[in-house]
């Protein structure tokens, strides 16, 4: 089950992949149902705060009609950075299915322990490595073509 919530998730990664965000992707699951769908559209929106689990809890808040998110999963390609996490813990959501750890910016498990820390008023019970291979091999994908562009331009010059 974890696993069919994932594809959802990589499938909104592959969008932002297509229109040239960094590809993440997240959803927000309450009763088997998904209710918050999001994708990174920092580049496109001109907004820092448009990272997919952003863009997901929006999405569901408004759903829910609150900004409490209680009984609520949420599955996101990547690890998140310490906005998003903080975030996932001010939502109240129960659960953090994580498809790819993010050495550079997690705060999950990563860098910091910001979903599982203690003092706190909220935890989040986490999961990593849900498709792991697929959500790590879309960043690398992306990653990959920017160096290579660089290189063209440098190249060029």
């Amino acid at each position: 089950m974890p696993e069919d919530f994932m594809k959802e998730a990589l499938a909104l990664a592959r969008e932002a992949y297509e229109a040239g965000e960094v590809p993440v992707g997240a959803v927000i699951v309450k009763d088997g149902r998904i209710i918050g769908r999001g994708r990174n559209s920092t580049e496109g929106d001109k907004d820092p705060t448009c990272h997919a689990e952003i863009n997901a809890i929006r999405q569901a808040a408004a759903a829910l009609g609150g900004w409490r998110l209680p009984g609520c999963s949420m599955y996101v390609t990547a690890e998140p950075c310490s906005m998003c996490a903080g975030a996932i813990v001010l939502a109240r959501i129960e659960k953090l299915y994580i498809g790819t750890p993010d050495p550079k910016a997690g705060a999950c498990v990563s860098l910091s322990n910001i979903t599982t820390d203690s003092r706190l008023n909220h935890q989040v019970e986490l999961t990593v490595g849900v498709l792991q291979e697929e959500c790590s091999q879309i960043l690398k994908s992306f990653f990959r073509g920017l160096r290579n562009k660089k290189q063209l331009s440098e190249d060029i010059k």
